[in-house]
């Protein structure tokens, strides 16, 4: 349905008219202004000689939540459409999904409105649609959504950041973008007068798109995204995080439920059993029949009373606070993503379990909320109920420091407590970083255990390497748990899809299970089974078994320390089947494709004989007040068109860690040489975030450098300098 003429379907295309609208409704004072505002622009790009289009959907793309794959021009006519570009992994993305859900529970595709998740990659990892499947299941996302695998739709409309939204009108006509987070006003407002506007003018229309959802398509299971696990020491009951179904299980360690609270929905609501409801629970702890919850997109901490079948809210607001230092009572205090709780004891002589240890991941620190009234170390008496920072500035950093508060977390995500001596310290999985950290219960001091490196402000320092200390690698770790009984460590190495186990005495850590395959395979030795980004785990019965939270398996694994075997514990109401959940299987990994608007630049001819080898040292500038996106592969890689004979034996590719420490890339000169000439083509994709981390880009550039080859003896060269300022 694109006009003839259409003008280019870039976003830059719509960036001085929606320029001018934001300015004016800064001066705005009241809604109706507003509405005006933007009616009167919508007839202004209404009224353009041309419409800026939007790209039809490629042929060939994987299709979720649809009957069928939608094309713009055929089925999307008549609708107002917004194009969420998103990836699963980028927080900035997650954050936005609830004004996508408050936006569809206001406006259906009957109103004429439809939302499009476009999923376009950051990691090669991402591109794989069972991991794609995964995210739309735990995020509850129940809109189409494409897997725009190789970035085509993302490069045609020159989109630079994630999360990135595009409004679209009843012609396929460009309308609006919003680029990062924390534009909910602007979306209901542009949305709202954009239905109205075309409303007005008989353009809507009223049919419906036909909606699959790929949850229903699954078979029961009776757990989704399990996160965390826990024993209760006395019953010898486990309590389990059934994440993906919003509810917190306990159950018999045959694997029958005792108690199921809360689900299959999320929700946040106190009360009885029945109507009690929580957000992607993570971490869970138990004492005396009491259960303290991390309710984690809820933002709460939450106390659930096996007694009385009571759930109340102990600390939180129920919206994500920003507070880095604490000290109100915790049902006043606002806190950010706990991601787990341990419980432990104050700075006192009696031994009372008074205090509640909480992994803030979203503000990067260590908290505690008092069970009953005592001190943290080298503090004052704190009355019951304060929640408060122990640890951590609240800077995204691998910072060990003996003053608590200078040490620096990056999303601390697992805590387990050594409280006897020598230890006396808090364990923390810190996964961003990929490091396991202690606290110590005495005076605070964060000290480094395994993983990372030395350089605080370096979270890229993640591998599986077994070793001791710094040379020991992780990624992404979730878990820990405390083995009292042979004073050992257990980690869920979540991303190695390994658990590893890490003797704190000598700093020694090595694969204890897994083989690094993301899969479900119940081998016959630890070694030869599987896992799928395990989450949590604990000890149980006396040491001698080991749960696993294997998340994306959908199951609780059990590990017999002693006999070295695994089974999976089989979570049932009563007689009925245990249907297992899908896992997923990674497919090939492919070469990156640079953005369309990634600049070229051909370099003057370098002369070069056979056997030399070349440097190329990169030179690359961010703008200003801008940082590296901590995880993504910002990376280099090497090309040469019609002359590949000049990549064999080469590396072709790398990664870039560091602006401040940016590679050398080598190519050696094959001995043979095909042709006299040929050129050599040095890309770079980078991805990075603005200081507040409120928008993600990923730009591009490529240095294209001839090559002229000659078999006189050239001597050393001196380095190519690849220089660009973003």
């Amino acid at each position: 349905m694109a006009a003839p003429g259409a003008r280019s379907c870039s976003l830059s295309g719509l960036l001085p008219a929606q320029t001018s609208l934001e300015y004016a409704l800064l001066d705005a004072v009241t809604q109706e202004e507003k509405n005006n505002l933007v009616y009167q622009y919508l007839q202004k790009v209404d009224g353009w000689e041309q419409d800026l289009l939007v790209p039809e959907f490629p042929e060939g793309l994987e299709w979720l939540n649809t009957e069928e794959p939608i094309s713009v021009y055929k089925n999307l006519c008549g609708k107002v459409i917004i194009l969420d570009f998103f990836t699963y992994c980028c927080i900035n993305c997650i954050h936005l999904l609830p004004d996508l859900h408050a936006l569809e529970d206001t406006y259906s595709d009957k109103d004429g409105l439809l939302i499009v998740g476009v999923h376009s990659a950051k990691f090669p990892n991402e591109k794989v649609l069972d991991n794609i499947k995964s995210a739309v299941l735990r995020y509850n996302i129940t809109h189409p959504v494409v897997n725009d695998a190789d970035a085509s739709l993302w490069q045609e409309l020159e989109v630079s950041c994630w999360p990135t939204l595009v409004i679209f009108g009843p012609r396929g006509n460009m309308l609006f973008s919003l680029i990062g987070e924390g534009h909910k006003d602007k979306l209901f407002l542009y949305t709202s007068i954009a239905l109205k506007y075309y409303k007005d003018r008989g353009q809507i229309r009223d049919n419906k798109i036909g909606i699959k959802l790929y949850k229903d398509s699954l078979p029961p299971s009776p757990l989704l995204f399990p996160g965390k696990v826990t024993v209760d020491h006395v019953s010898k009951r486990l309590v389990i995080a059934d994440t993906g179904h919003h509810r917190i299980l306990v159950i018999w360690k045959n694997g029958q439920i005792q108690y199921s609270i809360g689900g299959p929905n999320p929700g946040r609501k106190d009360g009885i059993f029945s109507e009690s409801t929580f957000n992607s629970p993570q971490g869970v702890a138990i004492m005396n029949n009491i259960i303290y919850v991390a309710d984690t997109e809820n933002h709460l901490i939450r106390k659930i009373d096996l007694e009385a079948e009571m759930v109340s809210t102990i600390a939180g607001i129920g919206i994500q606070g920003s507070d880095k230092e604490g000290g109100a009572k915790g049902e006043q205090q606002p806190i950010s993503s706990p991601w787990d709780v341990v419980i432990g004891t104050s700075d006192s002589e009696v031994q009372r379990d008074d205090i509640l240890w909480i992994a803030m991941a979203g503000t990067h620190q260590i908290w505690a909320l008092l069970l009953d009234c005592g001190r943290l170390p080298k503090k004052s008496e704190l009355k019951k109920g304060t929640c408060l920072r122990f640890a951590g500035s609240g800077n995204e950093e691998n910072r060990n420091n003996a003053y608590p508060h200078k040490a620096g977390f990056a999303q601390p995500s697992g805590l387990s407590l050594a409280s006897e001596d020598p230890w006396s310290c808090l364990f923390v999985a810190d996964s961003e970083s990929s490091t396991v950290r202690t606290v110590s219960l005495k005076d605070g001091a964060v000290k480094h255990l395994v993983g990372g490196e030395r350089d605080p402000m370096n979270l890229f320092a993640f591998g599986d390497i077994d070793g001791v200390g710094i040379n020991a690698k992780l990624q992404h770790p979730l878990g820990v748990t405390w083995d009292k009984k042979r004073n050992l460590l257990y980690v869920a190495d979540s991303y190695n899809h390994k658990i590893k186990v890490v003797d704190p005495k000598t700093k020694h850590c090595t694969t204890l299970a897994g083989t690094g395959d993301a899969s479900n395979v119940i081998g016959s030795s630890f070694t030869e089974s599987t896992f799928n980004e395990p989450g949590g785990l604990c000890i149980g019965e006396n040491g001698q078994l080991l749960y696993v939270a294997d998340t994306n398996n959908h199951q609780i694994k059990v590990m017999d320390l002693e006999t070295k075997t695994i089974s999976v514990l089989p979570v049932f109401m009563s007689e009925s089947t245990i249907v297992d959940g899908p896992f997923l299987v990674e497919k090939q990994k492919t070469v990156p494709i640079l953005p369309k608007s990634a600049p070229a630049i051909r370099l003057p001819p370098v002369a070069a004989s056979p056997g030399q080898t070349l440097q190329f040292k990169l030179r690359l500038d961010l703008p200003s007040g801008t940082k590296l996106t901590e995880g993504a592969p910002s990376c280099w890689f090497l090309t040469a068109k019609d002359n590949e004979w000049l990549l064999q034996g080469q590396i072709p590719s790398g990664e870039i860690e560091s602006i401040s420490s940016q590679p050398t890339i080598q190519l050696q000169i094959p001995a043979d040489c095909l042709s006299p000439e040929a050129v050599i083509s040095v890309s770079v994709l980078l991805y990075y975030c603005s200081a507040d981390s409120s928008a993600c880009m990923m730009k591009g550039i490529s240095f294209s450098q001839p090559l002229q080859i000659t078999h006189a003896q050239q001597g050393c060269a001196a380095p190519v300098e690849l220089k660009y300022i973003f």
